[in-house]
């Protein structure tokens, strides 16, 4: 079971969560799209939003700036959030600008609004959950897609509370954080998603 459990939260990795989000978008939005955008904007969200991240952890590491991928105190998490804060303020001016899929500008938005109040409390030295944090922005993020679109993915709705479910077990399980904290990340997850769905929905 712990292998299992330990196996859940390093599989969906928060730095997994968002091109998850785009790829789900473009599998379900009616809109026309020519498959070469497509492709070029999920490449480049591969890199920016999982290989960086990645290859960054690795030089903070041998720097001494953290001493794992889960970032288990406080003062770890700073400047990989500041980093990842970086990178999403430059997805959402280069890779996804309002102008082109506004849908998508909006989720890295709120994904930025969530990065920044993690490291706020960071800096308060408040560990909220980022697996939550993540996990939770596009559970919302699929919810206000299946409004938009109107279509029904109550399957993937369901799995994604599941999955939800399972790493909050997780995270426990393996004491990585407390209840406040996931309850913390779950909220920090879902309400810039929720506040920013006025603008496109």
């Amino acid at each position: 079971m712990n292998f299992i459990l330990r196996s859940v939260s390093f599989i969906f990795h928060p730095i997994v969560m968002p091109l998850l989000g785009v790829i789900f978008y473009f599998s379900k939005s009616p809109r026309y799209l020519p498959m070469e955008i497509i492709q070029a904007k999920v490449v480049s969200l591969f890199i920016l939003t999982i290989l960086l991240p990645i290859l960054l952890y690795f030089l903070l590491k041998s720097l001494g700036k953290t001493d794992s991928i889960y970032l288990q105190s406080t003062n770890e998490r700073i400047l990989p959030l500041i980093l990842n804060a970086i990178i999403t303020l430059l997805i959402v001016i280069r890779v996804l600008p309002s102008h082109e899929i506004i849908e998508l500008y909006y989720f890295f938005v709120g994904i930025l609004l969530s990065t920044l109040s993690c490291l706020i409390l960071a800096v308060l030295k408040f560990k909220a959950s980022i697996h939550m944090m993540a996990v939770s922005g596009v559970f919302m993020f699929y919810l206000a897609l299946s409004i938009h679109f109107s279509i029904n993915i109550n399957g993937t709705l369901a799995l994604m509370a599941i999955l939800m479910g399972a790493i909050a077990t997780s995270r426990l399980h393996v004491k990585a954080h407390t209840y406040p904290e996931l309850i913390t990340g779950i909220f920090i997850g879902l309400v810039p998603q929720i506040i920013l769905v006025n603008y496109w929905l």
